[in-house]
């Protein structure tokens, strides 16, 4: 792991966005509450939550982060036939929380698989991605 101990405290913020690409008919579904395993969107939000504070124990090289903040948002889009994720994570520390955001994301995107496998096998996490960070010697990048 790298040693952080020389590098300033700043408040850092990353973002990251993702999607879970389904048939109408599933998406459908989750809108309705019509699944047996509940409410897919809210138990995907906490799932993100979970994630983010666990990353450290997920991704061998992170350090372990007291995060201030963790935003995850599900967002369905009937056109595209898809729920789109969004997580941005807060801390103020010595080291970026990037990893947290994307893994916030991915296991959202993962969970939603999961509830909804019985009626979609098809269904793909796609373009999970960071978008913006802040924070840190680098500063704001805009990604997207």
């Amino acid at each position: 792991m790298v040693d952080v101990s020389a590098k300033d405290d700043t408040r850092r913020q990353a973002t990251a966005r993702g999607r879970i690409a389904m048939r109408p008919e599933t998406l459908a579904l989750i809108q309705a509450g019509g699944l047996p395993k509940g409410d897919v969107l809210a138990v995907a939000q906490i799932a993100g939550v979970m994630a983010a504070k666990r990353t450290h124990e997920l991704i061998p090289m992170c350090h372990p982060l007291l995060l201030t903040g963790i935003d995850v948002a599900l967002r369905p889009d009937e056109a595209a036939s898809c729920v789109e994720i969004e997580a941005t994570v807060r801390t103020t520390g010595k080291t970026g929380v990037e990893m947290e955001a994307l893994t916030a994301v991915s296991v959202a995107a993962l969970t939603v698989y999961d509830m909804c496998k019985a009626v979609d096998r098809a269904m793909r996490v796609e373009a999970v991605r960071l978008v913006r960070k802040s924070g840190g010697k680098s500063g704001a990048i805009e990604l997207e």
